[in-house]
């Protein structure tokens, strides 16, 4: 009766709303900050079309069991492993539970209960249960919520209904899992909420629920979350044009960015309120808030002692916090399942953040006063790229330009937890926000805020059907959006091609092909003489096909198609035409020294300084000339001459390649390319290395590391010869055919790979399979396993350079990185490359015949690993044999420089044989691509 009134009294000049469910908390939290006893009741509301025979609860806290569950599996691929090593003292549960005051026979570590009823509960009626547990809290370090050393931090840890259950969409909510993986997901939308806590001695709360006495109570449209500290709490108060919002904040504010903000926050409050008529009386902003939502892309440039600083401190204070209050109010604002419909809020929060940049920063450029700070000698180098003079409200439409020139972006209405987290920001916010700012340009930024405005509060409570947003808003666009409702469920490559024009009586008719069986609206603008430009907007029919459009202009300079990457193209090449000069429309020649985003209107070459070194070629002076700019491109070349002061000789590589990336096919790319190269491999003696190549990298996941791929390539080789090699009949010009086909998953915790390779040429054909196993069994420490078997299946070679290297690999088809090719003694011999054999003493040279290897390796302590190798091997004419050897590695630089330290092997214990030093190998990776990929992983 008590818990009936409440809700009466308290929501009872709210008639007009009706919460879906009510639920009741009192809370009692331990001293320790990690046990909650738990009193509550909620009153359920049957709001489906039949009758229920059980309640479904989620018990979202069981996500921090142990190491198998979806939370820690996707911590894994974020590649954070805190909750896959933590003890059990750190872990999270539910205990105790009692439903009417009797236990229930169910799993307490299941993610969702389900409670039986006693009766049947009909279409409408409403139903109270009453409930009791234990939460053991875990730490916070996981997710950002539960203990702390100075706190708590509660969200998604109490049983509550879930908001978007219901039998008839089982199947496809179970594909959702409906479980708990730290994405912010709403379990419970549209609840009333009544929470008391009785806390330790000396800590105070605050919650995103209003405050009355020692209570928190409201209407939420997200779920509740409750931050326990020693307080005091930052709070701001805010007005609005639609009455006080409370900002608090969990986090100590620096007093200037208080000041600037106390400032701010009306303005961004409002801004929001009159755009999308969204209004909370209190927001609460944790600090792991902040730190998902501040504005990307505007935080100062560190290097070493040196500090660039694009945005002054009160600029970033003004983008950071609008986009976290915009998102926040959002949030709170709008009831959706984020998994399948994730673009919507977030779509909605970018286009208030593009139209925020429009009003307060239309001519702020994209890396802001980088461009007049970064000097060196009193030359501004940034000046000259074409990032410097783009605006940055281009950066949307330029983001996803980035990634799908690669080939990895993805659906925008590709379920959330399948999002790869570079696609969370490029495709869900960036790509949908674009939309939305594309389609409100279109029918006017009134009319579409008029019809978002009126949308929401047509469905203030309940849960958003993001189809019916899409086909209400077609018709409110007099169905220029119409696209959308295919759009978003596909990969697209959409294109404008802007072909010819025509000067006529009345203007200048455009010639305008799209490549989409979609009616798209487009945009053209002109630009005069004096630079001032109109815009025009027309509607497009279905069907892929040319159509005409006129400009109502007499002087017109520049015609372009949806300026300032407006539309999320594929290609913005073709978007613009100019009409005065004979050759104004051909792609003119530019020549940069530094890596830029492309400029569509040239064709660029980047000039870059090289610096080599190797035993033959000495230092290498040399440059390298390519058009390989920041984005991906489908042709690629690249030419790089050398001098070697060694010889005194021109040395030099160059290449060529294409790349398809077909959408939606089996494979990501498919690379064919052509290369030539020629350097020093001995003192006086040059190889000349000519190639054709073909590549497939097969689709992925992008939320997995699993790489799959396929290689072809035939390489012609010519070779110098002294005279002592031509009397020896050394081989001066050969061919190599190979076949291969590669496996890598370099998820954390678990990294596998596998290889298979077929090599041949008129004299030898082999086959080698390599495997790989690393597996980290504690935090930082990793035992690896590598197998190696290799045989030839015929050899009739003049010597052994095409066999099987024991110890050193014969680098006869120069793909490996060697400081000296053919060095037999001194620094350079001692490099190791950890490939065939495997072996890092010299047990043996080469075989001819086949072997078969295993390599160890071991954590120990700090930078220090054991490593064993094993192997049997048998070469022509002679037996099989067995070789070992074991020693410990010094890891400087993890996979890219490691020294290995010989102790016991096939030859004895050798740090007593002579010339120890000469046994201790190295190896030396300069790849720095693959250092880039490395700190890439869990991104793409």
């Amino acid at each position: 009766m008590r818990f009936t009134l409440c809700w009466c009294l308290l929501f009872g000049c709210l008639g007009y709303i009706k919460a879906q469910h009510s639920v009741r908390i009192d809370a009692t939290v331990h001293p320790d900050l990690r046990t909650v006893k738990v009193s509550q009741q909620i009153e359920y509301t049957n709001t489906l079309e039949q009758p229920l025979e059980q309640i479904r609860l989620l018990n979202w806290i069981a996500a921090y069991r142990n190491e198998v569950t979806s939370l820690a599996k996707r911590k894994i691929e974020d590649r954070e492993k805190a909750l896959y090593f933590a003890g059990g003292e750190k872990l999270g549960y539910l205990s105790e539970l009692l439903v009417e005051g009797t236990p229930l026979e169910i799993d307490l570590n299941e993610e969702r209960l389900d409670i039986p009823l006693q009766t049947s509960l009909s279409p409408g009626a409403r139903t109270t249960l009453s409930l009791s547990y234990t939460l053991t809290l875990p730490s916070a370090e996981f997710t950002g919520y539960g203990y702390t050393e100075h706190g708590a931090h509660l969200k998604y840890f109490f049983l509550t209904p879930d908001a978007f259950f219901s039998p008839e969409e089982r199947a496809a909510t179970d594909n959702y899992s409906r479980t708990y993986k730290d994405t912010e997901e709403t379990q419970s939308g549209g609840a009333a909420w009544d929470i008391t806590l009785e806390l330790p001695a000396g800590f105070v709360a605050e919650s995103n629920l209003v405050r009355s006495g020692e209570r928190f109570q409201g209407l939420l449209r997200e779920d509740p979350e409750i931050i326990i500290g020693h307080g005091p709490f930052t709070t701001l108060s805010v007005e609005t044009g639609k009455g006080p919002t409370d900002v608090v904040f969990s986090y100590p504010l620096p007093t200037e960015e208080l000041s600037t903000l106390s400032m701010l926050a009306p303005i961004h409050l409002n801004f929001v309120a009159n755009r999308l008529g969204l209004y909370s009386p209190k927001l609460l902003i944790s600090e792991k808030f902040r730190k998902k939502e501040e504005f990307f892309g505007n935080d100062d440039i560190k290097f070493w002692k040196f500090k660039f600083q694009m945005f002054s401190d009160s600029e970033k204070t003004d983008m950071d916090y609008f986009s976290i209050l915009s998102k926040k109010v959002i949030n709170q604002g709008l009831i959706t399942e984020k998994a399948p419909n994730h673009w919507l809020k977030n779509g909605l929060k970018t286009y208030l953040e593009m139209q925020y940049l429009k009003t307060y920063y239309p001519k702020a450029g994209l890396i802001g006063d980088l461009p007049q700070q970064a000097s060196i000698f009193g030359i501004r180098p940034l000046k000259y790229l074409t990032v410097s003079r783009l605006k940055l409200t281009e950066r949307y439409g330029l983001a996803y330009q980035y990634i799908m020139n690669q080939n990895l972006d993805q659906k925008i209405a590709t379920p959330f937890p399948v999002l790869s987290n570079f696609n969370d920001m490029a495709i869900s916010h960036f790509q949908m926000g674009s939309l939305f700012n594309y389609i409100a340009e279109k029918m006017g930024p009134e009319t579409f805020e008029l019809y978002v405005r009126s949308y929401l509060k047509d469905h203030s409570l309940e849960k958003i059907d993001a189809g019916d947003f899409l086909d209400r808003l077609s018709i409110a666009s007099q169905y220029s959006s119409d696209f959308l409702q295919t759009h978003l469920f596909e990969e697209n490559r959409l294109n404008f091609n802007l072909k010819k024009y025509r000067k006529t009586d009345e203007g200048y008719l455009v010639k305008i092909f799209k490549n989409t069986e979609y009616g798209i609206p487009l945009k053209i603008t002109s630009e005069d003489s004096e630079g001032k430009t109109s815009a025009f907007w027309y509607d497009t029919h279905d069907g892929r096909h040319s159509g005409e459009y006129l400009i109502p202009k007499e002087d017109v300079r520049k015609i372009q198609l949806n300026d300032g990457y407006l539309f999320p193209e594929s290609n913005y090449r073709d978007n613009y035409l100019y009409t005065k000069g004979l050759f104004s429309n051909t792609k003119k020649i530019r020549l940069k020294l530094l890596k830029d985003i492309p400029d569509p209107e040239y064709n660029e070459i980047y000039i870059s300084p090289k610096l080599n070194f190797n035993a033959y070629d000495k230092v290498q002076l040399g440059m390298t000339l390519q058009n390989k700019s920041l984005f991906e491109q489908n042709f690629l070349y690249s030419i790089s001459p050398y001098y070697s002061t060694g010889p005194g000789k021109f040395t030099g590589s160059a290449s060529a390649s294409y790349a398809f990336r077909p959408v939606d096919a089996f494979f990501r790319t498919l690379q064919i390319g052509a290369s030539g190269s020629t350097f020093h491999y001995d003192k006086d003696l040059t190889y000349k290395k000519l190639s054709l190549s073909s590549s497939l990298n097969f689709s992925k996941v992008l939320r997995s590391e699993i790489n799959r791929s396929l290689y072809f390539s035939y390489s012609h080789f010519e070779k110098d010869l002294t005279p002592e090699m031509v009397q020896n009949n050394e081989y001066d010009k050969y061919g190599l055919w190979n076949l291969g086909y590669g496996y890598v998953d370099s998820k954390m915790i678990h990294e596998i790979s596998f290889g298979a390779n077929y090599q041949m040429m008129h004299d030898f054909q082999k086959l080698s399979v390599e495997g790989s196993y690393r597996y980290e069994y504690a935090e930082n420490k990793k035992i690896a396993l590598r197998l190696f078997a290799g045989t030839f299946f015929k050899n009739n070679t003049r010597n052994d350079l095409f066999d099987f290297g024991v110890s050193r690999v014969s680098n006869y088809a120069f793909s490996y990185n060697l400081l000296g090719q053919s060095a037999t003694e001194g620094i350079l011999s001692q490099q190791y490359v950890p490939a065939e054999g495997g072996f890092k003493s010299h047990v043996g040279s080469s075989v001819d015949k086949w072997i078969v290897s295993t390599n160890l390796d071991a954590h120990v302590w700090k930078m220090f690993n054991i490593y064993a190798d094993a192997g049997v091997f048998q070469n022509r004419d002679t037996r099989a044999a067995f070789i070992w050897d074991s020693g410990v590695k010094l890891k400087l630089i993890p996979d890219f420089l490691e020294i290995y330290f010989p102790v016991q092997s096939s030859l004895g214990f050798e740090p007593s044989l002579d010339d120890y030093s000469k046994r201790i190998r190295y190896t030396l990776n300069l790849n720095f691509g693959a250092l880039i990929n490395h700190f890439r992983r869990g991104w793409f």
